[in-house]
């Protein structure tokens, strides 16, 4: 087991080195100076800077020197986690991620919660069920779901809640631990926007692999020997009809990732992913790459744990 997960942590690091190489070249090649947006566009120093203050600025961010310069020294600074501050706000980057990650962690794990809780259900009883009225609607709700992207889903419960309702999103945040809820109407829509399509997914593999499993000789025996339905069911079928689920989970907490950065921005919810889009119209290149940094690092750990927990559910699975 060690020495598998020290090989996956070998192989992970081109794979991180090549995605923060990709950001900083993309961020270079954006026509526009930096530091004529940020003196120019701070309304202090009218319609055009000075050429003296541009370069003093240019020399201050460091973007005076040669592209390679600048790469070697932000990838030594990113390998110790020290990525500076951020243009626009002169905070540290890393006082700006702990604002605003955990907003984004609650939204993802409520986005997870309720997905699962929707998708294992839902695959399962379509699978029992097969060919029956409940079968086909279930499987209409999972075309839906694979059909809509999370944006639109967002946009729909808006206009609807909206509409019907006279319900709009509330612009104040509190955290989960001063107001709960607050925090909850916050962060509800937002995430069933975002795991609907996680919701759609999961009952849709959790039925083809339910239907799959429950056609083995070792289902049929443990109904021979006259276990009730419910425990060949749960305890049978679903533990080994689990392992595509989890290769799912897996890719698609990713997907749920990148649905938290259109998300956050239609619900006006302050989260690491309207960072990134603020930081990207700012031209915060500091911020943009330290957060795909992250962002890198956090898809890597993710597969490694899925695949860790293939042995986990399945004896048979050896890591080596």
């Amino acid at each position: 087991m060690q020495e598998y997960i020290i090989r996956r942590v070998l192989l992970a690091i081109p794979t991180l080195i090549g995605a923060v190489t990709l950001v900083f070249l993309v961020m270079r090649i954006l026509p526009g100076d930096i530091a004529s947006l940020m003196l120019e566009g701070s309304g202090e120093l009218g319609v055009q800077a000075d050429e003296e203050q541009l370069k003093e600025l240019r020399a201050q961010l460091g973007v005076d020197q040669p592209l390679y310069v600048q790469y070697v020294t932000w990838l030594w600074d990113a390998i110790r986690f020290e990525f500076g501050d951020a243009l626009w706000t002169n905070r540290p980057v890393w006082e700006e991620f702990q604002l605003r990650y955990p907003i984004s962690l609650s939204i993802l794990i409520l986005a997870m919660i309720t997905s699962l809780g929707i998708a294992l259900p839902a695959g399962i009883i379509s699978a029992v069920k097969q060919d029956t009225w409940i079968d086909y609607g279930l499987r209409i709700f999972t075309l839906a779901g694979l059909s809509i992207p999370s944006f639109f889903v967002a946009i729909l419960i808006i206009l609807f809640m909206l509409r019907y309702y006279g319900w709009t999103s509330p612009l104040e945040y509190e955290p989960i631990w001063k107001d709960p809820w607050l925090n909850f109407q916050r962060l509800i829509f937002p995430s069933l926007a975002i795991g609907y399509r996680l919701s759609a997914i999961g009952a849709r593999i959790t039925r083809s692999s339910m239907l799959e499993v429950m056609r083995e000789d070792y289902v049929r025996t443990a109904r021979a020997k006259g276990l009730r339905e419910q425990m060949v069911i749960w305890r049978h079928a679903l533990k080994n009809a689990i392992l595509p689920v989890l290769t799912l989970i897996g890719i698609e907490l990713l997907v749920l990732f990148s649905g938290v950065v259109i998300v956050e921005t239609l619900f006006i919810i302050p989260g690491v992913g309207k960072l990134l889009v603020d930081s990207i119209f700012r031209r915060d290149y500091i911020i943009v790459q330290a957060l795909v940094f992250v962002f890198a690092i956090f898809v890597l750990l993710v597969n490694l744990m899925v695949d860790l927990s293939y042995a986990f559910f399945d004896p048979r699975i050896r890591l080596g």
